[in-house]
């Protein structure tokens, strides 16, 4: 069988990993969207390395744009099979890839007021419709159970603790009578986090994709994050009077971040400052976190006895309305505004940097990946200054960085999830990373007896089994 690498190949964004069987049957783990803006990777969104119309399975890991953003563009070019995932990430793409629909035509008509001819003009990848379409194809299991998607291959998803639903994806493919198990991590969590299970490791795969996000980094430990919090929330909303403003991603980011602020509520440590959530689509994913306890870890199981709701407390604020959010932006009182998307490239986002960012009263708190090209990839790197909405803006505010709150393992973490691997894995292929962090990583499992590690290119492909 062949394995070719489709997106999330030497880049962090786009997952997209095609598996051809010797017959012709064709698996596509993830279907990603890319997020950034390297010139190489311009057309990625719009173009594919395979024929949507030939492929026969497709399997997801979660619900991240950067893993199921192309799904309904795939549906619309051809695809018409089953797209396998677990209960909880279909729940999640159906608020997901609505509000993916809904910017995509939004951005589409902002750009199009601008162009005078009709061959420059733009138009989204997919639309509601495609949505629509897309979710009916959607086919769930839970977590541990074995299930077949042809006769000769079936898929296990386990529990890979990095978002609600979020999987790592075991596959059993039977050929001439041989079996081989070609695994894929998805987005591997972090042990010891809140809200979710920890990572449960996989079997022992013959070939296995694994990802490298943090694959050069060490995390800070949960004590001094929650301290380091609390110095960023006293020293900007109390000492400077000013607005903390974090971007964070709609779904887990957002969830975390406002348990841990509910778990300081409780416990008396919060400043008396208002809370603000401002962004749609987060407050859409947090009624969907209720509703799959299946994902809980034994933490959050043991709080809701205690705080029936620990996703609210009396000064959180959620925000839906256009207006209300406008007002945030021209308010002079002290809070925290958390709102989407987490790279600052899209969403409500953008507007509170443009009006906040030379101010030095203001705090951005970085709480995560961002990819280099984007606003807050550019902040995480101290740039002076940000173009947002055609308009130059000097960055007078203080920028922190808090990767303790990723919700991807660090290398320590990826090593020891990938520790039962060692002696069995025939050919390890590590993706969704950089290639400095990759090459990092590469030398760190190799030093640890891994034999055969490949960094695919994007387009590349491999003859495995």
């Amino acid at each position: 069988m062949k394995l070719k690498f489709c997106g999330a190949a030497r880049e962090v964004t786009g997952s997209a990993h095609l598996i051809t069987l010797d017959d012709g049957y064709t698996i596509l783990l993830d279907c990603g969207m890319y997020q950034g803006y390297s010139d190489h990777m311009k057309d990625f969104n719009e173009k594919w390395l395979f024929d949507p119309r030939a492929i026969d399975c497709m399997i997801l890991s979660h619900a991240h744009i950067d893993h199921c953003g192309r799904l309904p563009k795939l549906v619309k070019d051809g695809y018409e099979g089953v797209i396998y995932s677990t209960h909880a990430t279909r729940s999640l793409c159906s608020i997901m890839l609505l509000d993916s629909a809904m910017i995509q035509e939004r951005d589409a008509e902002f750009f199009n007021k601008r162009r005078r001819h009709e061959r420059d003009k733009r138009e989204a990848l997919y639309n509601e419709e495609d949505v629509k379409e897309t979710m009916g194809r959607f086919a769930s299991f839970g977590y541990g159970k074995k299930f077949e998607v042809r006769p000769g291959v079936t898929v296990e998803f386990r529990d890979a603790g990095h978002i609600l639903g979020s999987a790592s994806v075991a596959l059993a493919i039977t050929e001439g009578g041989k079996t081989t198990k070609v695994g894929f991590t998805g987005d591997i969590g972090r042990p010891n986090r809140p809200i979710l299970r920890d990572p449960q490791q996989m079997d022992k795969m013959d070939y296995l994709l694994c990802e490298s996000t943090y694959g050069d980094k060490f995390h800070e430990a949960a004590p001094q994050e929650i301290d380091k919090l609390l110095r960023i929330i006293k020293h900007t909303c109390i000492e400077k009077k000013g607005k903390l403003i974090i971007p964070a991603f709609s779904v887990g980011r957002t969830q975390e971040i406002v348990y841990i602020l509910d778990k300081l509520e409780s416990a008396g440590k919060l400043p008396p400052i208002p809370v603000y959530v401002d962004s749609p689509l987060a407050v859409n994913a947090t009624v969907l976190f209720g509703s799959h306890p299946e994902c809980y870890d034994a933490e959050l199981s043991s709080y809701i006895l205690r705080d029936p709701n620990p996703f609210g407390f009396a000064r959180l604020k959620y925000i839906k309305e256009v207006e209300d959010s406008k007002k945030l932006n021209f308010s002079e009182e002290p809070c925290i505004i958390i709102s989407a998307s987490g790279m600052a490239n899209a969403g409500r986002i953008k507007h509170h940097l443009f009006n906040n960012i030379e101010n030095h009263r203001t705090t951005v708190l970085i709480v995560g990946y961002a990819s280099p090209e984007t606003p807050a990839g550019r902040l995480r790197d101290g740039t002076n200054h940000l173009r947002l909405f055609g308009e130059e803006k000097m960055v007078r505010c203080e920028v922190e960085i808090m990767d303790s709150f990723s919700a991807h393992a660090d290398r320590g973490e990826i090593s020891d999830f990938l520790s039962n691997q060692r002696q069995a894995v025939k050919t390890l292929f590590l993706v969704h990373g950089e290639i400095e962090r990759q090459e990092s990583l590469k030398s760190l499992l190799q030093d640890e007896g891994f034999r055969n590690i490949e960094i695919p290119k994007l387009g590349e492909e491999f003859e495995i089994g």
